[in-house]
């Protein structure tokens, strides 16, 4: 069965929570209801065969109202089909329940999306950070966070100090030349050999 006719199958299903209905290259998305998220994904594993969650991401579209949005990429081992879940979560609740009884690699996935972007998980066994120190304040895949980061301190703990970026080895500068050559280590000419007009001042 392809991806298209298992999205058809939701589309009769769940008529109401299915928003939007795209396909790119062979791949299906559908922006559902977040309310009818867990029906969705217990429907799409034990009716549709999904029984793989690859990922789960989030997104945060800083400025706009839903601010985030997170991504559940599904796969059917034995169709070996994928299909694509997002909804939206506003910034004023971002409260989205857990699918890791559903699928249990959706442990790990939601606890960094709960790290780095600040978005809860409802029911969750064990939602707490992943890769920064519990008790860290801030949330640093949000676009508001700045890139040098931000001063934090926890007494014995540990700490953080923003990083100056000036010259440092991930900053990029204006050119007008590719992406190839926008990269830090394309600022001298003998990195990469390319023509001196389109190699960046330091």
């Amino acid at each position: 069965m392809r991806s298209d006719e298992m999205s058809g199958k939701l589309l009769e299903a769940f008529p109401a929570a299915i928003i939007e209905e795209s396909h790119f290259r062979d791949e299906t998305t559908l922006r559902i209801k977040a309310s009818a998220l867990r029906d969705i994904c217990l429907y799409s594993r034990d009716n549709l065969g999904f029984n793989y969650l690859i990922d789960l991401s989030s997104v945060d579209h800083f400025g706009d109202e839903p601010r985030y949005e997170v991504v559940y990429e599904l796969y059917s081992m034995k169709d070996c089909v994928h299909l694509r879940l997002k909804i939206s979560v506003s910034e004023d609740d971002c409260n989205v329940p857990t699918v890791s009884d559903i699928w249990p690699t959706a442990d790990w996935h939601e606890r960094e999306a709960y790290d780095m972007m600040g978005l809860h998980f409802t029911n969750h066994p064990d939602l707490r950070r992943i890769l920064m120190w519990d008790g860290y304040p801030y949330h640093p895949l949000r676009k508001d966070f700045p890139l040098q980061g931000k001063h934090s301190e926890m007494a014995g703990v540990a700490f953080t100090e923003p990083a100056p970026l000036a010259g440092g080895p991930f900053v990029t500068v204006p050119t007008d030349g590719t992406t190839q050559v926008r990269e830090p280590r394309a600022r001298h000419a003998g990195d990469l050999l390319l023509p001196e007009k389109f190699i960046a001042e330091p």
